[in-house]
């Protein structure tokens, strides 16, 4: 070919070209657009970088949660097997005198669990539910216990070696507990700033071999304009008979978030108006 039928073809190419680009361009025909300017992207500013570490490590969220359950057999490693009541009133039994880390429970609860088989109506013991939260195929057992001052004892139970392990005891006044998934949330009024709720999700850890508080936020909850609650009742729950407790994974009956500011898995204090607990959801 000749260097002018090579420039006619280049030529019908070029055409082509802008043709295409023209009809890539047209208005209608789904054509890229801008979006306006950008902002910049910022990375992370460690502030005060010369402040020195920690001499302590921080206290493990999980570490008081892990615990055996004393003489519970699981038939198979089916934690379905096993009674519920017989559960709380065998951790009962085994620290009767618990007002305040996770074993802990207030005493007129810790009789109304123990009285449990010969008045059943009166039961602070939930119904179980069942939930495969460590991702190994098995379910886990989960238990609620209705305390006074509308707190919720929240437990959870692995089988192991065919016995029973506690991997998670956290106190609170509760509006409601959800299992999503493998996460296990709870949502807890905020009585220090109204209008707002804590939701904290519980996630297994492999490594610590418990379920830890893996998130916490300070929502938002009703329309937006609504005003601050009226304070409701704070429970009938007697003064002086309940623990408190004090750790960062709800070790204790009493919560201790204070004012709706404290750590993940702390609760407001004995007396705060909370909502109390919704009815309670199908398995």
């Amino acid at each position: 070919m000749g260097p002018r039928g090579v420039h006619g073809a280049v030529g019908v190419l070029c055409a082509l070209f802008v043709a295409v680009l023209a009809g890539c361009g047209s208005a209608g025909t789904g054509g890229l657009e801008s979006a306006g300017p950008t902002s910049p992207a910022v990375g992370p500013v460690r502030l005060w970088p010369d402040l020195p570490p920690a001499t302590n490590p921080p206290i493990d969220y999980g570490e008081s949660d892990i615990q055996r359950v004393p003489g519970i057999r699981v038939a198979g490693g089916d934690v379905r097997s096993v009674d519920a009541v017989e559960v709380v009133r065998a951790e009962v039994r085994a620290h009767p005198d618990a007002r305040s880390g996770a074993d802990g429970l207030y005493e007129e609860t810790a009789r109304a669990v123990e009285a449990c088989v010969r008045e059943p109506g009166a039961c602070p013991v939930l119904r179980p539910y069942y939930r495969d939260l460590a991702g190994d195929g098995r379910d886990e057992l989960i238990v609620g216990i209705r305390m006074p001052e509308q707190q919720v004892a929240v437990r959870v139970y692995r089988a192991e070696r065919g016995g029973l392990t506690r991997i998670m005891s956290t106190v609170d006044q509760v509006i409601s507990v959800e299992l999503a998934g493998r996460d296990l949330i709870m949502r807890v009024g905020s009585a220090g700033i109204p209008g707002y709720e804590y939701r904290t999700a519980w996630s297994w850890d492999e490594r610590q071999g418990s379920m830890l508080p893996t998130r916490d936020e300070i929502v938002r909850t009703g329309r937006p304009g609504d005003g601050p609650p009226s304070a409701r009742p704070s429970g009938t729950g007697s003064p002086g008979t309940g623990p408190a407790g004090t750790g960062p994974s709800g070790t204790g009956p009493e919560g201790t978030r204070p004012s709706g500011t404290g750590p993940p898995g702390t609760g407001p204090a004995p007396g705060d108006p909370v909502p109390p607990p919704p009815p309670e959801e199908a398995p």
